[in-house]
């Protein structure tokens, strides 16, 4: 009944990606690459769990 109060959990992983995305370029340019690499690390999960959100389920 209250569909449209639910979030998107599409919006939410990309909106989370895209933070975290930021905050990578940021860790990199001070020349941290090990929390560099962690941050990739998680930000490769979450474009996963994007892609099998988003492909057509058969």
């Amino acid at each position: 009944m209250f569909n449209f109060l639910k979030k998107d959990p599409v919006k939410e992983l990309e909106k989370q990606r895209k933070k975290l995305l930021e905050e990578a370029m940021y860790v990199q340019r001070s020349g941290d690459l090990r929390l560099y690499a962690e941050k990739m690390v998680i930000i490769d999960k979450l474009e996963k769990q994007l892609e099998a959100l988003q492909s057509p389920k058969n």
